[in-house]
């Protein structure tokens, strides 16, 4: 008999279990940005550390292997040691780099759920009948990278293929999280015979279908915090990360879409401290999606880091931007095939960052860059803390479901509502006891 499946709320009989576990299509599991670990790998002796994620010695490991400058003739990121180069594991089928980012015993002790990403999702699908390497697999990739990028775009045709030939020829259920959600699309718009060809369900969680302006602006201009509160101490520090995330085509690739129907274009604002004739006044200024890119041009002119006794010069990335402009031109194209049946999770009932702002009435900013060692202050918009719930469910595509979910970004992929919608879709349930704590979006046509 095949394994039952003990998540809450749903009721299977006998028979549907004894066939599942040859009945199942298989499900590949794409994980979003920051969801894959990262090793740094030796190029000549082969040997490899894991930089991301890892919590001792985290920020000291990060700027030695995982600092980066980005390639125009390549339009591949790379990183500052020349002698290494960043891989991501795949063992497990690829589960293994999208399950517990750190997976030491110290944070597996402290039972650091931060850290935790298909974790969980997994437990559940396994008990649901799945298994590892026959209707099982996950895809990690380096998420440093752009979403429409050669090798990303190639890894995933291998994994579906992969899948697919396991299954016994069985087309594949996709699962992806927020950034994986855009690589997904990006591979859809590219590759549409082959996504047809081997993709019969793509369930989407937490993507930033249209940006998500304001983490991705204050992570451009003063970085990112992974982890917060105590835990925070013994991570990799927010200008750490800063200093890589400038330099990430996926980063510049969730920049708001300046083409979306916005109820409120995104808008940065900065207090600002002029002179003229003699006298000094305080106006706020506000930056729209296009206004801001001299803005960051202008903030981030004098951003730098000190690697290996040489200073490198971190501006703000116009051959990147190019390029992202390119990405998001692909997203825009794309189209669901006929015959691929498309889901839409998002995350609600939270405050997150849509406008950011820097200095006060009372602390202007003078010059430009003094924003970049400032601290922000948001105005927030419904969502899961990271994606704007306006963003998430504007997919353009003709969702057979979309479902609003009140959870924050990272607890969608162990939320048990979703687990539920996400068993319901995949056909492995057969009785559902309702304890919904969902608002079902009725217009399923695409925007």
């Amino acid at each position: 008999m095949g394994a039952r499946c003990f998540c809450p709320c749903f009721d299977f009989d006998d028979h549907y279990n004894r066939n599942a576990q040859t009945e199942l299509d298989p499900v590949l599991l794409v994980s979003g940005i920051g969801g894959s670990i990262l090793h740094s790998k030796r190029k000549k002796l082969g040997f490899d550390t894991r930089v991301w994620v890892r919590i001792l010695l985290a920020d000291l490991e990060f700027k030695k292997k995982l600092w980066s400058v980005y390639n125009p003739q390549t339009g591949y990121t790379e990183t500052l040691d020349k002698d290494t180069e960043i891989v991501v594991p795949d063992d497990d089928y690829g589960l293994y780099a999208i399950d517990i980012l750190d997976p030491s015993w110290f944070v597996k002790c402290i039972h650091l759920k931060e850290v935790y990403q298909f974790h969980d999702m997994i437990d559940m699908l396994v008990g649901c009948g799945y298994k590892k390497g026959t209707t099982l697999f996950g895809y990690g990739y380096d998420f440093r990278q752009s979403n429409r990028i050669d090798k990303l775009m190639e890894g995933l045709k291998v994994k579906l293929e992969t899948a697919y030939k396991a299954s016994g020829g069985r087309k594949v259920n996709i699962i992806s999280h927020s950034m994986g959600g855009l690589l997904v699309t990006c591979f859809m718009s590219l590759h549409n015979d082959v996504f047809l060809k081997y993709v019969c369900k793509w369930i989407c969680i937490a993507c930033p279908f249209q940006g998500a302006p304001g983490c991705i602006n204050d992570s451009l201009l003063t970085g990112l915090q992974f982890v917060e509160g105590l835990e925070s101490y013994f991570f990799v520090s927010r200008w750490t990360m800063h200093q890589l995330l400038v330099e990430c085509p996926s980063i510049y690739e969730m920049l708001a879409n300046p083409k979306f129907d916005w109820k409120e274009l995104p808008e940065i604002q900065v207090w600002r401290k002029h002179s003229k004739d003699g006298e000094t006044f305080v106006d706020l200024e506000s930056y729209g999606p296009i206004e801001s890119i001299p803005l960051f041009e202008e903030a981030l002119k004098h951003n730098e880091l000190s690697y290996d006794g040489k200073t490198v010069a971190l501006p703000f990335n116009f051959s990147i931007l190019r390029w992202a402009a390119e990405t998001r031109q692909v997203l825009n194209n794309a189209k669901l095939p006929d015959g691929v049946c498309f889901y839409n999770i998002y995350g609600t009932s939270f405050d997150t960052p849509f406008d950011v702002c820097y200095g006060s009435k009372t602390s202007p900013i003078e010059d430009l860059s003094e924003i970049c060692h400032s601290m922000p202050q948001y105005s927030y918009v419904d969502g899961d803390e990271t994606v704007p719930a306006e963003s998430a469910k504007a997919d353009g595509f003709a969702a057979v479901e979309r479902v609003a979910i009140a959870a924050r970004h990272r607890e969608l992929l162990r939320d048990k509502t979703v687990f539920q919608h996400i068993q319901r879709w995949l056909g492995v349930e057969q009785r559902v006891i309702i304890c919904s704590k969902t608002s079902r979006v009725a217009d399923a046509s695409s925007k």
